[in-house]
């Protein structure tokens, strides 16, 4: 069977490397275009590449492969549950999945060009943003606020199509639903994954809702209202997933007249993780009706990679950046000399780590020193200010992804209770905010990720997690330092070839486990992040 194994992999690989880069480069130019007909042609082409693993033949022998318990090559083994798993949520009818293909691109064109309306002004998600946080009319974030909810009401009906035609599905396969089944195929435990989310929850209740006060205090101050009228339009952004702004730092102050594209080429290269290749290809400043959000791609895991951004000189464009060529050069080193099917991230939340332990580094008062060049004394004066603000900011992400992990699992489990009353439900327990009197409606539904990106946002948790555990390891092992806020990592290429030797390299070749235990000698922990945030 190892031969039958190999001579099925070879003809695999024929077809799906074209088809995977096909895919991937019309979606690409979907996102930056204005045309409807690229998107068309993304969608076919997705739908394209999904028959390759909707294929029940293929499907059978390697099922038939897998329970005959006759590979013992290690590197095949890993081959063949990386397909098996691929193949298994594809054996559907091929009609149902072209439909879900369809209606998710049609949902994600809608996103795309939706632009919230005050006062007669259209404005993209960025004016949205910048009004949330400089306002301080009450009475305008309120309308602004409001007014980029709307597109709640335009997906809603259809998101929630999606996601009962993803549960049928699941339950095609033999899973209870296609939330449960997303994590088990992609080697996860829903049952370690709710521990862990129980775990994070209660590490941090008691310092959350510490910050939360104070932040309550300094926003009551700042809008001269009482802290009980503050209402979700006060935390200046729309889904309050980043900190406000309460401590004494101006991030934005240090960006403002800085080249963001430059500053991150330059970081990059300077740690051995060159970028130029990459910047070249990519599509990083706004226009209209581009896709508004930011993302990487790896268009043939041979080296084309891109990032599509929409760059602003400020501090969430910067962290953004750097996060998004975290993914970058994560991709472009992988080995070639890994197989085509296991060229690509160990995990999701590998690649989510590399992007959150360089992205942090955009508030880090070291790193705006050796990077950006304030000085000495700035760094000294901004020191305390900006841990608090980096500590806000991920005690006030963690919340967020609690409500978006917990709403996703219990709307897929049922997605014919209240879903509205649902949302705000877990808003108000886990993010300690007040909903709006009154309010029903689908805000749930206003966030891309709920449509577009299903059981995906706990990833990013998981990230984080794991690139606190990084930042400790590359600290004390390679740099024989203690304090992630006092290391930068500028131009240190041994911090590069760490990570291109153990993460990178590895690829896919590992479950995502064993490959973070060589990395970095223990097994994915939460006690770093605690240690580094929750002290």
């Amino acid at each position: 069977m190892t031969q039958e194994l190999r001579n099925f992999i070879i003809k695999f690989e024929e077809k799906a490397a074209v088809a995977y880069s096909e895919n991937a480069l019309a979606y690409f130019n979907a996102t930056i275009s204005v045309k409807t007909e690229d998107y068309n042609k993304s969608s076919e082409l997705q739908i394209k590449y999904n028959k390759i693993f909707s294929n029940k033949d293929d499907f059978a022998l390697l099922k038939k492969i897998k329970e005959s318990n006759s590979i013992n090559d290690e590197p095949l083994k890993r081959q063949l549950d990386v397909l098996f798993r691929a193949y298994s949520k594809y054996q559907i009818d091929e009609k149902k999945l072209e439909e879900i293909v369809k209606l998710g691109t049609d949902i994600e064109n809608r996103y795309s060009t939706f632009r919230a309306e005050v006062g007669g002004i259209k404005l993209t998600d960025n004016q949205i943003e910048e009004k949330l946080k400089n306002s301080t009319d009450s009475k305008i974030l309120q309308e602004t606020w409001l007014a980029s909810k709307k597109i709640g009401n335009a997906v809603a009906k259809d998101i929630l199509k999606l996601v009962k035609m993803r549960n049928e599905t699941a339950k095609e396969l033999g899973y209870s639903n296609y939330h449960e089944m997303s994590l088990k195929l992609s080697e996860q435990d829903p049952k370690e994954i709710d521990l862990i989310f129980d775990d994070l929850f209660e590490r941090t209740k008691g310092v959350f809702a510490q910050v939360k006060n104070e932040m309550d205090e300094f926003l009551a101050r700042r809008y001269k209202i009482s802290k009980n009228e503050l209402m979700p339009w006060h935390y200046q952004n729309r889904f309050f997933q980043e900190a406000p702004k309460i401590y004494a730092v101006d991030l934005d102050s240090y960006y403002k007249n800085e080249d963001v594209v430059e500053l991150t080429k330059n970081y990059y290269n300077g740690i051995g993780l060159n970028i130029d290749d990459m910047l070249a290809k990519s599509d990083l400043y706004e226009k209209e009706g581009k896709y508004q959000h930011a993302y990487c791609t790896d268009i043939d895991r041979n080296g084309d990679v891109r990032v599509v951004c929409n760059v602003k000189p400020n501090y969430n464009w910067m962290n953004t950046m750097l996060h998004e060529y975290g993914h970058a050069v994560y991709s472009k080193y992988i080995s070639r000399n890994l197989p085509w099917t296991l060229r690509e991230e160990a995990h999701t939340f590998t690649t989510e780590a590399i992007a959150m332990l360089f992205g942090r580094f955009a508030s880090n008062p070291q790193w705006l020193a050796d990077v950006v060049g304030i000085s000495k004394e700035e760094q000294e004066k901004i020191a305390d200010a900006s841990f608090k603000s980096l500590r806000l900011e991920q005690l006030v992400f963690s919340r967020w992804a609690q409500v978006v992990y917990r709403f996703e699992k219990s709307m897929y489990e049922n997605p014919d209770q209240d879903l509205n009353k649902l949302w705000w439900d877990l808003v108000e327990k886990y993010q300690l905010l007040k909903r709006p009197e009154n309010r029903n409606e689908p805000d749930w539904a206003s966030k891309i990720h709920i449509a577009l990106y299903p059981a995906y946002y706990h990833n990013y948790m998981l990230g984080e997690l794991l690139a606190s555990q990084l930042s400790f390891y590359i600290n004390k092992n390679l740099l024989n330092s203690n304090d992630p806020m006092t290391e930068s990592f500028k131009d240190n290429a041994m911090v590069g070839n760490y990570l291109k030797e153990k993460i990178f390299a590895v690829g896919n070749g590992l479950y995502w486990n064993e490959m973070i235990e060589k990395a970095t000698g223990e097994k994915l922990t939460a006690k770093y992040y605690a240690e580094q945030f929750i002290r």
